[in-house]
This record gives structure tokens, sequence and C-alpha cells, in this order.
């Protein structure tokens, strides 16, 4: 892959309430393809438990002080369907998610859905994976919350095979089969690239030498992006894996001016230094004003300034 530096940005598909604007989602992310972002990533949650504080707990897999933005009735729409709808819509521009719950869903129709969507988009599919936070999701889906790290590692383990082997068997504690065939492969080589999401540990930076194109720090190593990304590099090394084959995401952090408009200089004297620590995929999160021409003026003035940073 290309460790060209990018930037990116969240889409909301998700509202406090069963009323989203979903046709602004729709319109937001044709305005970011036509501003020349690199990539629009998009959240996931199948269901909701009613003990929110979860993703505030670092033991349960939250982040310290964390605080989901809708409650349990908030209405979050599926990130792979909502990727397959706008890839449709736009041009260019990539799309992943960040984080979807990968384990929830059963392996060979994930591998199914990705293909097809890669291969329909021109190839502009990534996936960010991680273990959640929630017990009540995995539950629900009659799975066991505390087996999620190794239902996770299952699930891409066929998902790759699927997408690199034309003819697959696989033997696992939960699953076997012999000979099968699932055609077609996505468009990328090697397949869709997965995007690791999680804390240097064991566990999830061995997940990440073994399956990940990206990392998606999380918790006290995003906060601290320059010592996580050394913690990293020499976790995955002592697994066998080239640190310097990965994709990091970093947030760049947006500064507005007294005025309220987009700070350029603040917001971007960071890019340089972010770079040389090893961020390649800059991930912003903007304020944005109501108007949707200015909108589409601010969206196209961060990604010049961006530009214009990273060479």
């Amino acid at each position: 892959m290309n460790r060209a530096i990018q930037l990116s940005t969240a889409l909301q598909s998700f509202v406090p309430d069963e009323r989203g604007d979903w046709a602004g989602l729709v319109r937001f992310a044709r305005m970011a393809d036509e501003a020349g972002f690199d990539r629009l990533v998009i959240s996931d949650h199948v269901v909701f438990g009613e003990d929110l504080d979860a993703y505030g707990d670092p033991r349960k897999g939250g982040a310290t002080g964390g605080r989901q933005p809708t409650g349990p009735d908030g209405a979050w729409l599926d990130p792979i369907i909502t990727i397959a709808h706008l890839t449709a819509v736009t041009s260019r521009v990539r799309f992943g998610t960040n984080i979807l719950l990968a384990a929830l869903r059963r392996p060979v129709v994930l591998a199914k859905m990705a293909s097809t969507i890669d291969v329909l988009s021109g190839g502009r599919l990534d996936i960010g994976v991680g273990v959640g936070w929630q017990r009540e999701e995995y539950e629900a889906a009659g799975l066991d919350f505390d087996e999620r790290g190794r239902l996770l590692n299952h699930t891409l383990e066929v998902c790759q095979a699927l997408w690199t082997e034309r003819r697959v068997s696989y033997q696992s504690e939960e699953l076997a089969f012999q000979n099968i065939h699932q055609m077609p492969k996505p468009l990328q080589e090697g397949g869709v690239p997965i995007w690791v999401s999680g804390r240097v540990n064991a566990r999830s930076m061995q997940r990440l030498a073994r399956f990940g194109a990206g990392w998606i720090p999380w918790g006290h190593d995003a906060a601290d992006i320059e010592g996580g990304i050394a913690r990293m590099r020499a976790a995955v090394e002592g697994f066998g894996r080239d640190p310097s084959e990965l994709g990091v995401v970093g947030a760049l952090r947006e500064y507005l001016d007294d005025a309220g408009g987009f700070d350029r200089s603040r917001t971007m004297e960071q890019v340089p230094r972010l770079a040389e620590a090893g961020v390649t995929d800059f991930r912003i999160r903007m304020r944005l004003p109501d108007d949707e021409l200015a909108v589409s003026d601010r969206l196209h003035e961060v990604v010049e300034a961006f530009r214009a940073a990273a060479t």
C-alpha cells in the first residue's frame, strides 16, 4: 500500500433519536469526495444495552473519560450497508469502518459483503476492526464477550483466506469447512485492507502484526501518539512484522481563530511533526458552518491547507 500521508474524517452515521438527516450524510460524503478528502470512516454499533458508562472504563475496553455520543435509543446506521450506498454516489474517496465489530458478523458473509463493495467501488474499501467495549452486543449475538479477541481473530482468518485463496479449507474451534470457493475476490491485491484498533498490548499487537495494513490507536496510545507509535513499532517487530509496512491513524486537531473561522496555520503546523512520528492517516474532526455552500468551501480549504503542509 501507498504510505503517502492522507487526510480523513468521520461521517456522523448516528443521531440521538430515530429522526436522522440521512440525506445530509450523503451530501456531506459527496462534498468531501469533491473536495479531495482521502478517506471517510463510519462507526459501528449493532445494538445497545443500558450500561453506557462502560465506554469510559478501560477495564471493559473503553477509554478513560469516554462518553457515548447517544443514549441506548440513538439511531446508528450499519456501516457496511452505508458504505455500499455511499460508494455508489461518490467517485474517488476511500471508505472505512472505525471501527467494525467484525466478530459479531458471520465471517463468510462479512467476507462476501466486503468483496462485493470493493469490486463495485473500484477498490475503495478499508475495514477497521476492534473488539469493542459493550458486553451486551456480544450477548445479543449469542457470543461470549470474554472471548471477543479470539473471535475477532477467527473472523479475520476466515475473511483473509476467502479473499486470497481460490479453494479454501478451514478448521477452528468454531468452524470447519473444506474446499470452499467464494468469488469475486476483492479488487485490491491481498484482499480488503484491515486496520486493527487497540492499545499496545500483546494481544492487539499480535493481531496487528498478523492481519493489519494499519493501526488505529486507542486510549493512552492515541492520546500520546508519538510514544504510542514507538511502542507499537517495538511490539510488532517482536512479532516478526516490519512496522514500516503499517499505516497509522492520528488525530489532527482543528484550531479556530477568534472569529470562529478555520485557523489554517495552527492546525497544519502539527502535520510535519506527526508525519515524522509515523502518522499516515490524519483524522480531522471539524466544526462546520450551517450553510451548505460554506461547508463545501471549508472542506476545500482544509484539503488545500493539508496538501500544502504535507509537501
